[in-house]
């Protein structure tokens, strides 16, 4: 009953999202898996060891979080199921694993910023959902970056849980947010995480392979039911741009939406103090403005419901399947 348990996880979660009183009094299970990542990565990460060692440490830690994560997700799966109304329990708790929500509001905020706020206000909301330096950016860059925030994070915060929950059910979704996290955490190429965060950047890069394709594919679905968006070129610029992204993943939703709304996405940009000269995706024009941002938005709303759509003529068929054997 994977299938239903999804339906339901993205329905609950569009309801109602995680609620901040929730989140202020126990924390949120990303920040659960976030806080025990950060304990074996002080106990396991020895800068002064080589880089086959740091590899190896690296590796034990992924294991440790997935066997933890896997266990605690077991094991609460089988406890909520054997509850009346067990499904929908389940469904609640694997909600937290999808930001459909916190998506739209997180971005949209950064639009209501733009359009009524100062451009510090601005900065500072993209600050909230994205890695690179916000200090400087302008106008077009806030946008852009905003832009591109919602769609990775389509693939990674809804689209690639989604699956997961689809296939394994509770299990396989916290699983999967485990490898996404610890990607995010460790998975970067830094002096301390090089070889330290490979396997978990590797692991997410496989993990992430079918949400990113299929979130492509529903951001060119959904241009074709949103006015002044283009599904010809979403898909042309996915096909063209999308292997041109640092990412393997990452490129197939940002080429998509940057088609789909006729702007460029990408470009250069600065972390931690250093220029990074990323590839565009995209041939349209580079002047992103807060409207962008709402037209991005809009496209966003239709391919999530076309996702919905698909997940609910999966568990049609789950339960069919199910009564007929």
């Amino acid at each position: 009953m994977a299938a239903p348990l999804a339906l339901l996880a993205m329905l609950v979660e569009l309801a109602v999202g995680y609620p901040a009183w929730l989140a202020a009094r126990i924390g949120h299970p990303v920040t659960w898996m976030g806080r025990l990542i950060g304990w074996l990565d002080a106990r396991l990460n020895d800068s002064a060891a080589d880089g086959e060692a740091r590899r190896r440490a690296g590796l034990m830690a992924l294991v440790l979080l997935l066997l933890v994560v896997g266990a605690c997700a077991i094991l609460l799966e089988s406890a909520l199921l054997m509850l009346p109304f067990g499904l929908f329990f389940a469904a609640v708790a694997a909600s937290t694993l999808i930001a459909q929500r916190s998506l739209y509001a997180h971005v949209a905020a950064v639009a209501a910023a733009l359009e009524s706020g100062t451009m510090e206000d601005a900065r500072h909301a993209v600050s909230e959902i994205v890695g690179r330096d916000t200090t400087k950016l302008d106008e077009a860059g806030i946008a852009r970056a905003a832009i591109e925030s919602l769609a990775e994070n389509f693939s990674d915060g809804v689209v690639s849980p989604v699956i997961w929950l689809g296939l394994a059910g509770l299990t396989g979704g916290a699983l999967y947010k485990a490898v996404n996290t610890a990607d995010s955490m460790i998975g970067h190429r830094s002096a301390r995480y090089e070889d330290f965060g490979r396997a978990s950047a590797l692991l997410d890069d496989v993990v992430n392979l079918p949400g990113a394709r299929l979130s492509g594919l529903l951001l060119v679905g959904a241009a074709a039911i949103t006015d002044k968006a283009s599904p010809e070129e979403a898909w042309n610029a996915m096909r063209r741009d999308a292997a041109k992204h640092a990412s393997p993943n990452a490129g197939y939703p940002e080429a998509a939406m940057a088609g789909a709304l006729g702007v460029a996405l990408g470009g250069p940009r600065t972390y931690a103090g250093s220029r990074n000269d990323s590839p565009w995706l995209g041939d349209g024009r580079r002047t992103a403005t807060a409207q962008d941002i709402r037209a991005a938005l809009r496209l966003y709303a239709r391919a999530d419901g076309l996702l919905i759509a698909l997940v609910a003529i999966a568990a049609a068929l789950s339960v069919i399947l199910s009564a007929t054997m």
